[in-house]
């Protein structure tokens, strides 16, 4: 963003946590946060800084929902909570009206609006969401996002059952905590797998590249090139293929 801009008043300074710098700043704060699926909190607390909470993730089929979201400024996008990337919708809660209209204003000048078909759709979707939460256990079974945990609960057992049938690749752990959503303890089941590789493999990417299995290099996001990171969000024909073919490399294949 600070590089579409092209503002001297802005510019990127890296990784929030290496961040020693004395005045203004702005920092994104990504919870959970991507690739590795952990919750974030501002890393540099300090009194001329505002802050950005980017909770694209911050939904209970990914993570548990500990409290409302309350921060000055928040991100969220219809992609990541149901999957309807293409309708390129997203969402912002502002406190402050006067910002919230320059944002407005920054659209309108760099996009020429939203589109209105996108806008519809989004507002489609988001409301039969709502409609099978507020009407569980009788014009709907489960409600979408009790759908979408479950979903997202089995393949990440299927997914450690394969890992730690061997010792090439781990994964990270989670703590489950309490989900306000559900009303009950939930584990962490993020979007995306975090994978790395051990041992002698310094090129994960490519050990998997030569079995078919596409992921994004650590390198990409500030990791070392021994981890990866892959969707959990494919089809499930896909993801049969994916844990097939982990099993494999594990078993030598």
């Amino acid at each position: 963003m600070a590089d579409y801009q092209k503002s001297g008043l802005y510019k990127w300074a890296g990784d929030a946590e290496n961040f020693d710098k004395e005045g203004p700043y702005i920092e994104l704060v990504t919870s959970p946060n991507n690739p590795d699926g952990h919750r974030r909190e501002a890393m540099v607390n300090r009194s001329q800084g505002l802050l950005i909470h980017d909770l694209a993730y911050y939904w209970p089929q990914y993570t548990p929902i500990s409290s409302p979201s309350d921060h000055d400024l928040t991100l969220f996008t219809v992609s990541k909570s149901t999957g309807h990337a293409g309708m390129r919708i997203g969402w912002a809660l502002v406190k402050d009206k006067g910002v919230a209209k320059k944002m407005t204003k920054f659209i309108e000048i760099s996009t020429i609006g939203v589109s209105k078909d996108s806008q519809l759709r989004a507002a489609k979707v988001l409301k039969a969401v709502s409609d099978s939460c507020e009407h569980e256990n009788s014009q709907y079974e489960e409600s979408f996002f009790m759908y979408s945990y479950n979903i997202m609960s089995q393949r990440w057992k299927q997914l450690r059952t394969v890992v730690e049938a061997g010792d090439l690749f781990t994964l990270p752990q989670f703590s489950p905590a309490f989900c306000t959503f559900f009303g009950q303890e939930t584990e962490p089941q993020p979007a995306f797998i975090w994978l790395k590789c051990e041992g002698d493999i310094e090129d994960c990417e490519s050990l998997l590249r030569e079995h078919k299995i596409i992921s994004r290099s650590g390198k990409h996001f500030g990791a070392s090139p021994k981890y990866v990171r892959i969707s959990m969000l494919d089809t499930d024909e896909t993801f049969i293929q994916l844990i097939d073919r982990l099993s494999a490399i594990q078993q030598g294949e």
